[in-house]
């Protein structure tokens, strides 16, 4: 539901108000008698078909934003592009996600470890490759590496007492 949350509520009056005029085609074509009842049936959903195209303009336009992109140039390729292989193209092409570091809030990009401005490790990775593991592995799976207490000051062992 995130991801539907970015399309404009402009978009969303755009696309009832063209669902409310299907009906309305609807409506007079059952008062009047004249087209028959299946072409009214076609016309709702045709305007189905035409309210989701604009849903998926207005979905292209905020996300491309979102991801750092040309928002402009993404939602005019995906109208231009005949049958809808514009939007098709933007789904192929797009940029991955923008991340942010939760400590310093800098912008990040896939796949880091660690924020490049405040050094934060934003995922568990072996101490000994790098790698990225996970958060309950006991060992490396790449190197071997023990994971277990990373970071834990070494001990000594006990000290006997005499007597």
């Amino acid at each position: 539901m995130d991801e539907v949350g970015i399309i404009s509520p402009w978009v969303y009056v755009l696309v009832g108000l063209g669902f409310l005029a299907a009906f309305a085609a609807v409506e007079y074509a059952a008062r009047s008698g004249k087209p028959p009842l299946p072409l009214a049936a076609l016309a709702i959903f045709g305007g189905t078909i035409v309210g989701c195209y604009i849903l998926l303009i207005g979905y292209v336009y905020r996300d491309a934003a979102r991801r750092g992109m040309s928002s402009l140039a993404w939602t005019l390729l995906a109208i231009c592009v005949p049958n809808a292989l514009g939007i098709v193209l933007y789904f192929v092409l797009r940029k991955p996600r923008i991340a942010s570091c939760p400590q310093c809030g800098n912008a990040l990009q896939p796949g880091f470890n660690f924020c490049p401005s405040c050094n934060y490790k934003l995922s568990p990775s072996c101490p000994q490759c790098q790698r990225v593991v996970g958060a309950g592995d006991a060992f490396c799976p790449y190197c071997g590496t023990s994971l277990r207490n990373q970071g834990a000051p070494v001990s000594s062992p006990p000290e006997r007492l005499p007597g």
